[in-house]
């Protein structure tokens, strides 16, 4: 594994465990040449799923974008790390048991929205918001309306 920090090739494990969900290995790794420490994870390698887009172009399901965007989304709310990664966890499980290796993206926001719902309200409305591309406050408080309602 090639160091992060000095891209040398020598690292050595320090530790290792199962992660949480039990479906990866985290290691804990130290240079050889630099001493910094860093984290890798092993995962079973599935079939990879694509995402078909709005304009049907397709692109390979990216965890690190679903991740990224949900952490966007999570800013200044008390949500850990540790669970939005559970929360991609869950979401990507039940993307690779579909039939098929293919998913819409509205149908993977989608699935994003229903877990943002029942963890943080707010959390929910930033992501509906880029994900439906809100651009008037009718729908900001029509979908605010409808998050009453499912209370």
């Amino acid at each position: 594994m090639k160091c992060p920090y000095c891209a040398n090739a020598d690292t050595k494990v320090v530790d290792s465990r199962l992660t949480d969900s039990n479906d990866s290995v985290r290691r804990r790794r130290e240079c050889e040449k630099c001493g910094k420490r860093f984290t890798t994870y092993e995962r079973i390698d599935i079939k990879p799923i694509a995402i078909i887009k709005k304009d049907n172009t397709r692109e390979p399901f990216d965890r690190n974008k679903l991740m990224s965007g949900l952490i966007r989304a999570c800013i200044k709310r008390n949500i850990s790390a540790e669970t939005l990664d559970l929360l991609v966890d869950d979401i990507e499980n039940e993307i690779h048991n579909l039939p098929g290796s293919e998913i819409r993206s509205k149908d993977l926001g989608n699935l994003v929205l229903k877990r943002l719902r029942d963890l943080d309200k707010v959390a929910y409305i930033r992501f509906a918001s880029v994900y439906k591309q809100f651009n008037s406050v009718r729908q900001f408080t029509n979908e605010l309306t409808k998050l009453k309602k499912k209370k």
